[in-house]
């Protein structure tokens, strides 16, 4: 097992790495920018070192300071989280080349998964239901035409180096197709310095399905049930349940199976999401996250399984331990998260807190850096917390959302607490009966 780890990251899941790593027994090196000098998991790790200004490009996107910092710390491995460098195949290659282990998947694995053609070409060979689109990459208009034809519209262009919405574009028929692709070019190109697209048959009103996955060194693998990740602003998740209310049992086990053969036949290693769109009874493979989730404490909380530790215990050469036949899943879990924004607007609000208080009680996880008195800079992701709620049925977990949600005060900064206290008391979410599309509805209202 490792003596040191360091945590390549910030705010919340640098803090959730750290706990995680102090029950192993194993030290904790925080890095930081010169913004988050006060920041809770700088002052709870064992060591910290600071990799440069506010500027994430010269922080926490600094490769060099990164392997620096672990250098001078003699760590002997290194967490991404989640963002940042996490599906970044060069630094996973370049924290190997310097002699310490990187805790996530191969950097093959990454690179196979990082690119949107080649994850759809490997998902059809692992066996896994894909959403109907071009074989590779469409470089024309008139090319774009032709696979439209082929499967109908609408249809959706994707960036093949994208993710969060950006160089994602509907066209929903001929006339629109050429705008459609060209947006979709600008965009990518914008947003990853690569513009190349693809394109897929748009759903009209899917549930956005993701299974957790666990794989070791050995061949092992098992799958850690679904969560709906459906509830979302802009193509960014904002509140995520497990199990999901669209599923029943079959469908569940049908999907997760699928799943888990298919990290059996990838060879993957480490933890992992299989993201899909499920319409009608169908499920459509979308992408693979080689990482670990924002959303993974709702799985850790109806399974009974800490997610970051498998992480560890993977990369440090163990085997899982145990297979599909030893997980067990109790009651239902949802999480909020906590944005610093308007929660009207959806404008960032950075500031100092000026008064924080969580929530408590049965079934309450609070993950946050949150504490009086510390600054939320403006120069990263606006979540500051996540709220994460377990019951054992759907209804007692909701009702103890609603009473965790009045209880969570943060003062000092605008936050989207007014928002999900409205969200989880709209009669659609009480019912389960919502899809990708129905939050940006209800926003406006």
């Amino acid at each position: 097992m490792f003596d040191k780890i360091l945590i390549a990251n910030r705010g919340e899941i640098a803090l959730r790495i750290h706990r995680a790593c102090r029950e192993m027994g194993i030290k904790t090196v925080a890095v930081h920018s010169t913004a988050d000098s006060e920041a809770m998991h700088v002052r709870l790790a064992d060591e910290s070192v600071c990799i440069g200004p506010p500027s994430a490009r010269d922080s926490y996107l600094s490769k060099a300071a990164i392997i620096s910092a672990a250098t001078i710390t003699n760590a002997d491995a290194i967490h991404p989280g989640y963002g940042f460098l996490s599906e970044n195949a060069d630094f996973a290659e370049m924290v190997q080349d310097h002699g310490f282990t990187f805790i996530g998947p191969s950097p093959r694995h990454i690179r196979l998964m990082g690119d949107k053609i080649t994850a759809k070409q490997a998902a059809l060979e692992a066996g896994l239901p894909c959403v109907p689109g071009s074989a590779g990459a469409v470089t024309s208009e008139e090319e774009g035409l032709k696979v439209a034809a082929a499967f109908g519209y609408p249809v959706l262009f994707k960036a093949t180096a994208g993710g969060g919405g950006r160089g994602m574009k509907v066209a929903t028929g001929p006339h629109d197709l050429g705008e459609a692709f060209r947006t979709a070019r600008t965009e990518a190109q914008a947003a990853f310095g690569n513009s190349e697209v693809y394109m897929e048959k748009y759903l009209q009103n899917p549930r956005h399905i993701e299974v957790q996955v666990l794989g070791d060194n050995y061949g092992g693998a098992v799958y850690l049930g679904e969560r709906d990740c459906s509830l979302q602003r802009k193509h960014q998740k904002v509140l995520e349940e497990a199990r999901s209310p669209a599923l029943n049992d079959e469908a569940r086990a049908r999907i997760g199976e699928i799943a888990r053969r298919a990290v059996e036949r990838l060879g993957y290693s480490n933890a992992g999401t299989m993201e899909f769109l499920y319409e009608e009874g169908e499920f459509y493979f979308i992408e693979m996250n080689t990482r670990l989730q924002v959303e993974h404490p709702v799985t850790e909380m109806i399974t009974g399984i800490d997610v970051v530790r498998e992480q560890i215990r993977i990369a440090a050469g163990a085997p899982l331990g145990y297979d599909q036949s030893a997980i067990r899943f109790h009651g239902h879990a949802i999480e909020c998260r906590v944005n610093a924004e308007d929660p009207v607007t959806f404008a960032p609000s950075p500031g100092r807190v000026t008064y924080f208080h969580q929530p408590g009680g049965m079934g309450v996880r609070v993950d946050s850096g949150l504490y009086q008195g510390v600054m939320v800079p403006p120069h990263y992701d606006s979540m500051v917390a996540k709220l994460i709620v377990h019951g054992a049925t759907r209804n007692e977990c909701l009702m103890r959302l609603r009473r965790a949600l009045d209880e969570f005060v943060i003062e000092g900064i605008q936050t989207t607490l007014p928002l999900h206290r409205r969200i989880v008391r709209a009669p659609e979410f009480v019912d389960g009966a919502y899809d990708i599309r129905w939050l940006e509805n209800f926003v406006d209202q």
